[in-house]
């Protein structure tokens, strides 16, 4: 029977710091997730696993698990969710001429923190991270569905 994962988690692990990796191993729906500290000790030819805790020992073996299979898929990652796209397409969605500010927040030095202001000031930060969340889960679907995942949303 075909593994069916859950978009919610699909979701969670694509959406932790950039810097770590996330994967999922299409046959058990497991994500692992690899820290940057896991990458350096797997990429570390004179790592010694005996001088690591128990704990380090068990995420560096998770972390060579998913970086040496040719099963694991990588999540996407920070370049195929382009924030900085998603704040462009919620700005356009806006149809008051004030909210213009948006858009060109995105424009200038400081695109991030810029946005972030302006939704501040014109009460826009639930707007922004529900349509965040679902631009997200929108990539989330797209993903699983173009290496044949099968997923449920909601629930337990």
């Amino acid at each position: 029977m075909a593994v069916i994962v859950k978009l919610e988690a699909i979701v969670e692990a694509m959406d932790l710091p950039e810097e770590w990796e996330a994967f999922l191993d299409p046959e058990t729906g497991e994500i692992i997730t690899v820290m940057p500290e896991d990458r350096e000790r797997f990429e570390d030819e004179d790592i010694d696993l005996e001088d690591l805790r128990d704990w380090e020992r068990e995420s560096f073996d998770q972390a060579r698990r998913a970086l040496e299979s040719d099963t694991m898929l990588p999540l996407p990652d920070k370049f195929e969710i382009h924030e900085w796209d998603i704040m462009r397409r919620f700005s356009l969605t806006q149809e008051d001429p004030a909210l213009r500010e948006l858009e060109h927040a995105i424009h200038r030095s400081g695109a991030f923190r810029n946005f972030r202001a302006v939704l501040q000031r014109f009460g826009l930060r639930e707007a922004w991270f529900a349509y965040r969340d679902e631009a997200v889960k929108r990539i989330a679907r797209d993903w699983l569905d173009s290496h044949r995942i099968r997923y449920v949303e909601g629930g337990d």
